[in-house]
């Protein structure tokens, strides 16, 4: 093992390390105030998200070509999260569905702006799951906290320990750097951090808190894999050049937008769409 170890930083594997974690650290402690102040600042940060998420998704899968249809997402897109910003949560999704199901209706026979239409639902998803989600109570504050904790664990931890011990990728096709051992090492991690956020606000870890951080930190893996299948399919290494050592906002929120898209769904089968959050703590 020892051996492995010098070897592994003889070779640089942590050439990258220094950019990743300086970028990591800074976007970090931004999005971590404005999550702590909440209401509208915290909205306008989901609606810049938005924003860029569908533009990096647009570059990649060179969506623009759809020509008038991406234009009209685009602007339903900016249309709906004004309108979010505001506070009108309800007509936010409203507007989102019914562009959908616009051009949908519009492109059904054609089907040349598929990923147009996944490229609106996704950056929707990016911008109204979490400030829905955070709402303006501490239930809000403390649901997203945890999903952060669960998904940044995850993704922190799977990279150390898949660097650390290598061995079978997880699914080489698509992200030829993903390993078994670094999945794993995520889950556990995941797990790990999620109960010590819940036992540091002061709340029981409960099974259902358990199992809700292992399949967040399951679903957000799966989310940082489906970016790379697309990135891989349009032959895109990266999603843009916004962050030093992760490229673009897609590359690193692509984990949190699944997760926090799941945990949302939870939070509304679970207490409703007025106050989600109730869903996973009760204050």
């Amino acid at each position: 093992m020892g051996l492995g170890f010098r070897q592994f930083f003889v070779a640089g594997s942590w050439s990258d390390l220094r950019s990743r974690l300086v970028s990591a650290v800074v976007l970090g402690l931004f999005v971590l105030a404005l999550t702590v102040i909440g209401g509208w600042p915290f909205r306008l940060l989901c609606f810049a998200t938005g924003l860029i998420v569908f533009d990096e998704w647009s570059r990649i899968s060179r969506a623009r070509r759809a020509g008038p249809i991406f234009s009209f997402a685009r602007r339903a897109l900016i249309v709906a999260l004004l309108v979010f910003v505001f506070g009108f949560y309800f007509l936010a999704l409203g507007v989102v569905v019914l562009a959908a199901a616009f051009i949908a209706f519009v492109d059904r026979n054609e089907r040349k702006a598929d990923w147009v239409l996944g490229g609106l639902l996704y950056s929707a998803l990016a911008a109204l799951a979490p400030g829905m989600l955070r709402g303006d109570d501490n239930a809000g504050l403390a649901a997203l906290g945890f999903v952060i904790a669960v998904v940044w664990s995850t993704d922190i931890f799977a990279y150390f320990t898949g660097r650390s011990f290598g061995g079978p990728k997880l699914l080489p096709m698509v992200s030829p750097k993903k390993t078994i051992s670094g999945a794993v090492g995520g889950l556990v991690a995941g797990i790990i951090c999620g109960a010590l956020f819940v036992l540091w606000i002061g709340d029981p870890v409960s099974p259902f808190l358990l199992v809700l951080a292992a399949v967040l930190s399951a679903l957000g893996q799966a989310g940082d894999l489906y970016e790379s299948w697309i990135k891989r399919r349009f032959g895109v290494k990266d999603s843009g050049r916004l962050i030093p050592g992760h490229g673009g906002l897609m590359d690193r929120i692509d984990a949190l937008i699944v997760a926090l898209g799941a945990a949302w769904l939870v939070g509304l089968i679970v207490a409703g769409f007025g106050n989600p959050a109730h869903g996973i703590f009760a204050f």
